[in-house]
């Protein structure tokens, strides 16, 4: 039965989609699709206590409350629910997702630059060479090396493609990065040069399994002010089970004094360990504690293996609710430091943080295809880094440019009005479904939803948003530095 909207010309109101979330006894709801945060007095607290119960007649609710709070102040937050949407009349539709498609020249931001895909290690749940990369059978014709040329043609194309942007920022990757460190050496300084000549400027970036950092790369690399990020598990158990050489000998002898002598001498940027978390290494409290206090990196982000389920490395459910409540642990740590303004490195909180902050409500999970882009070795331009090489993936060349077709059909298929198993989800504005390429790994289809990590990043991002209402409330001052 359709309930009526109206009583004798009353308008019915109700409740609409929002998150609630409490910290230091303050109430905030989370706006969904806006992102929009909103601490709630004692006057919107009782309005929404009151439509929690069901939906009812305004001038009801108002007599209701009436006795308790001044009428006038009580018609005017009303209507102040009513404008941000956290109320609404009943029968009046819901709001519909958007499916407005970003402009064909959005630029360019960041350009990730597979320099090779070749590595010296042999990890087992690496997407580049494990089993459950899912791409067609084209996938490994590209040269096992960038050229030069290619690399210039690259450089070329981030600049055509970033027009009107301040700077522009490019990340090396592979394989191991450092594996073509002389072309490494000459693209930075060619796109130093011509970066000048066109009035911008590009930022540099790599990421390297830290195996072969010798002194000159370190040199090299501080005095180029290259950001740098290591790949590593953990202490030297974790590490030596998950990331070795081709016979299978373990690193982590290999790497530490190579990432000391990085840490000592390379000071301009905060140096990060990134950490692929596997049922194999679920001590998370352990290894954050190491790769931070022992070792002394300034920032460490961890993340779930990428992989099918059936594989022995695949966090098991249970392995996914320890990894949250160990992730929880470490943000409340986190918290403590914000309120005492101390740094913490758990890049995790830090991240989502920002996008709170910002009121981020993504269209898409991220800016793969769009402000973001992959480059394979031989210049074929990929959705990501993770896709780079799959001729299914690919949006163009560096020397073609961008085929804005292929781009199209791309953004307008993983667009979030897309995911219908994403419209009633309260987190939809922070994961939009998560991942294309674990999508991909997982069911086959980047477009798909990553639905089996719904519950977790649904707990995730809630403790986040305490996190958040804790410093609004104690120390605001803090949320500054994640700009406006």
């Amino acid at each position: 039965m359709t309930p009526a909207v109206a009583v004798h010309g009353e308008a019915i109101v109700t409740l609409r989609e929002f998150h609630p979330f409490e910290a230091f006894g303050a109430r905030f709801l989370y706006m969904v699709p806006s992102a929009g945060i909103f601490r709630l007095d004692d006057l919107a607290c009782a309005i929404v206590d009151a439509l929690a119960r069901g939906p009812r007649p305004e001038e009801s609710l108002v007599e209701e409350l009436s006795a308790r709070f001044d009428l006038d102040r009580l018609h005017e937050t009303l209507d102040e629910l009513l404008e941000i949407r956290a109320v609404g009349k009943l029968g009046e539709p819901a709001a519909q997702i958007p499916n407005d498609l970003p402009p064909a020249d959005f630029p360019l931001n960041t350009m990730v630059l597979n320099v090779t895909n070749k590595c010296n290690l042999a990890c087992t749940y690496c997407y580049e060479y494990g089993e459950d990369k899912i791409v067609d059978t084209e996938f490994g014709s590209a040269p096992k090396f960038m050229s030069e040329d290619t690399a210039e043609e690259s450089v070329e194309f981030l600049l055509r493609e970033s027009k009107g942007q301040e700077v522009a920022h490019m990340t090396f990757f592979g394989g191991e990065t450092l594996l073509n460190f002389p072309v490494l050496q000459k693209t930075v300084a060619y796109a130093r040069r011509r970066a000048a000549e066109e009035g911008t400027r590009i930022e540099f970036s790599l990421t390297t399994n830290a195996t072969l950092l010798q002194p000159d790369v370190i040199q090299w690399l501080a005095e180029n002010d290259i950001g740098v990020t290591i790949s590593i598990d953990g202490p030297k158990p974790v590490q030596d089970g998950l990331r070795v050489f081709h016979n299978g000998k373990g690193t982590y002898d290999v790497v530490l004094p190579k990432i000391k002598e990085l840490l000592s001498v390379h000071r301009s940027r905060p140096i990060g360990a990134r950490v692929t978390l596997t049922q194999k290494n679920m001590n998370v409290l352990e290894i954050y504690r190491h790769l931070t206090q022992e070792i002394g990196f300034w920032e460490v982000g961890l993340a779930p293996v990428t992989t099918q389920e059936h594989r022995d490395y695949s966090i098991s459910p249970e392995g996914k609710d320890d990894m949250l409540r160990q992730f929880e642990e470490l943000a409340s740590e986190w918290l403590e430091c914000a309120l005492r303004d101390e740094h913490h490195g758990f890049t995790n909180v830090t991240d989502t943080i920002e996008e709170i902050h910002k009121g981020v409500s993504k269209a898409y999970g991220c800016g793969a295809g769009l402000g973001l882009m992959g480059v394979a070795t031989d210049g074929e331009v990929a959705l990501c880094h993770r896709f780079a090489g799959s001729p299914e993936h690919s949006i163009g060349s560096v020397s073609k440019g961008v085929d804005r077709e292929k781009q199209g059909k791309f953004l307008e298929d993983h667009h979030i009005a897309s995911k219908t198993d994403c419209h009633t989800c309260w987190a939809r504005p922070i994961c939009s479904g998560g991942c294309y390429h674990e999508a991909h790994v997982r069911y086959g289809d980047s477009s798909h939803a990553n639905l089996h990590y719904c519950t977790w990043v649904r707990s995730w991002t809630h403790t986040c948003l305490t996190i958040y209402g804790a410093l609004a409330e104690k120390n605001p001052a803090f949320l500054a530095r994640f700009g406006a």
